[in-house]
């Protein structure tokens, strides 16, 4: 498993598949980076808020500061206080000598800790860290230090000892993701967060060529209305069958998020609702109900903006559980990437929300609350969602609205102007565009650009605003039912089919918000969208059991039948007029 695309499609991986076990590590690598990422986010919860230290003063932010920058998501300033505010403790821990140390050293002491210091600011280069890195390595010098290196853990070049300390760094993770050992919590959790990232780059698979040609999507015409309802009631029958007592996960281990996907989906048949199909659904609430905790959210402990969102959009259809949602929603503003975890408007992720705790939220984590906010209660001029507002800004390319100029690697990545949206600020699954420069550009997507037009409607922007025209005009020129636009082909041949029933949900929530039954495109065609849309998921449907599946592209579990028909009968809802 991992976690670089859509939030939603691998929270589910990560929920539907257990762990691999350590006995089966040898064969089948664990998922390094979902492990990296759970004890980044242990590391990230221990912070000073005050002066932005990680515990272990100079020594011990240093390796955080060097794990967090080399782990699979490469973290840099622009990434938020988790990371700025630590390297700011480090330049003001310098003495006029040019060391860097706590008050507290002396002699040896004082080299170790320049010594680190000079390494974790080494991959964070900028105009704070420059002048403090060059006198640091000045003094490294004069003091028999000619190369700042950390004394990490040794990583073996056979793939089979390789292979075996993944096994045993992993056996030592506490359940929280962190380490315990003599140097101390976080040092050994940042060490160990280091060498898993180095043993992933070692032991990951290269590329294996040419990519399997994708298979043509069948013909369709038009659904009714009739139509549309059948084939919801097909789909919900396939759901009951393959779930137990109302709940559903992988065997004997149900799981909330997944329930409350297909709940919500299962909602999506008319009311009076056949006696099977409501009890699983009256079944399933109740049971979610029973996960509420102190804090509001809705979950088994895990991705909790994930769960908790979709809990609120079952719950918010039901009676006498107001009190319940209402606490789940004030959950989800706390999550907010704001003032109350020391971003400022400025920092490049202020207003997003990623999966309840993550270093980076993202577009498609943000919708889900942003669904999961409004239907609770949440309007245009309440602060999360005008906070929200500048996230999506951030993600539309759009230089007008758009500060983002971020460099990673070396490469300046800033917004592009045709109006779609990406992943997140700076960052997109479908790739960049590069200019003449060097320069690049996140590219616009399907699925990312109709959740930010859905967001823009919920901050209350009107259709002549200049955000949304951009964001208009991207959807009508790559409107299609046939893949998730935007992604290249040119590498593997069903990239555009990756995602596609998640494309087909936003998509239809998206112009439902919006207000428009009809789509023109360049070519002066009007698409009745709801009747196409309907016809092409009709088309799609197994006629064996009513189920969806995506056979083009598996990955993110949309290979699952029911998380895929989950997502086909939430599309269909949404375009039923």
């Amino acid at each position: 498993m991992t976690r670089p695309i859509h939030a939603l499609f691998l929270a589910l991986a990560a929920l539907l598949v257990p762990a691999p076990s350590l006995a089966t590590a040898q064969e089948d690598l664990p998922d390094l980076k979902g492990s990296i990422d759970g004890s980044i986010r242990w590391l990230r919860s221990v912070q000073n808020p005050e002066d932005g230290s990680y515990g272990g003063g100079v020594a011990g932010t240093a390796w955080v500061l060097h794990a967090m920058h080399v782990s699979p998501r490469k973290y840099v300033r622009a990434d938020g206080p988790f990371v700025s505010k630590a390297i700011d403790y480090l330049v003001a821990a310098q003495s006029d000598t040019g060391a860097i140390h706590d008050d507290d050293a002396e002699g040896d002491a004082r080299v170790r800790q320049t010594n680190l210091a000079a390494v974790a600011l080494s991959g964070l280069v900028d105009e704070a860290t420059a002048p403090a890195l060059g006198r640091a390595v000045v003094w490294l010098a004069d003091h028999g230090v000619d190369q700042p290196e950390l004394d990490g853990i040794d990583v073996p070049e056979d793939d089979a000892e390789a292979r075996a300390l993944v096994v045993r760094i992993l056996s030592r993770r506490g359940d929280d993701g962190a380490y315990d050992g003599p140097r101390g919590k976080v040092v050994e959790t940042a060490r160990a967060c280091d060498a898993l990232t180095r043993l992933k780059k070692r032991l990951s698979p290269a590329d294996s060529g040419a990519k399997a040609a994708a298979m043509a999507l069948p013909g369709y015409e038009e659904a009714s209305s009739e139509d549309i309802d059948a084939a919801i009631l097909r789909g919900a029958r396939f759901l009951v069958n393959a779930g137990e007592d109302g709940r559903w996960g992988a065997p004997g281990q149900p799981d909330a998020g997944l329930t409350a996907m297909v709940t919500g989906a299962l909602q999506e048949v008319p009311e009076p609702r056949p006696k099977d199909i409501q009890a699983a659904i009256d079944s399933a609430a109740g049971w979610l109900l029973t996960l509420q905790a102190e804090d509001g959210s809705i979950s088994q402990g895990r991705l909790k903006n994930y769960v908790t969102s979709a809990a609120i959009m079952v719950l918010v259809r039901r009676e006498g559980t107001e009190e319940a949602v209402q606490r789940a929603r004030g959950f989800l503003k706390t999550i907010q990437s704001d003032e109350g975890e020391g971003y400022s408007e400025g920092d490049l992720y202020y207003g997003g929300i990623g999966y309840g705790g993550d270093e980076r939220p993202d577009l498609s984590n943000l919708q889900m609350a942003l669904d999961a906010l409004v239907a609770s209660g949440s309007g245009k001029d309440d602060p999360e969602i005008q906070r929200a507002l500048k996230f999506l800004e951030r993600c539309q390319n759009r230089s007008e609205s758009n500060d983002v100029e971020v460099t990673r690697d070396g490469i300046v990545i800033k917004s592009g102007d045709d109006g779609g949206a990406g992943y997140m600020p700076g960052d997109s699954k479908a790739g960049f565009v590069t200019l003449e420069d060097g320069t690049q550009v996140p590219r616009s997507y399907g699925s990312m650009s109709y959740a930010l037009l859905k967001g823009l409607v919920f901050a209350g922007l009107d259709k002549d605003d200049p955000r949304v025209e951009a964001c208009w005009k991207w959807l009508t020129e790559n409107y299609t039912l046939d893949v998730n636009p935007g992604f290249l082909t040119v590498n593997d041949p069903r990239a555009p089919y990756q995602g596609l029933f998640y494309y087909f949900d936003t998509m239809a929530k998206a112009l439902d918000v919006y207000g428009v039954d009809t789509i023109e495109t360049p070519d002066g065609t009007e698409h009745d969208w709801r009747a196409e849309l309907g016809g092409r998921l009709v088309a799609m449907q197994s006629k064996a059991d009513g189920s969806w599946v995506n056979r083009n592209a598996p990955r993110w579990w949309e290979g699952n039948p029911v998380l895929a028909t989950a997502y086909a009968l939430q599309a269909l809802g949404a375009a039923r007029e």
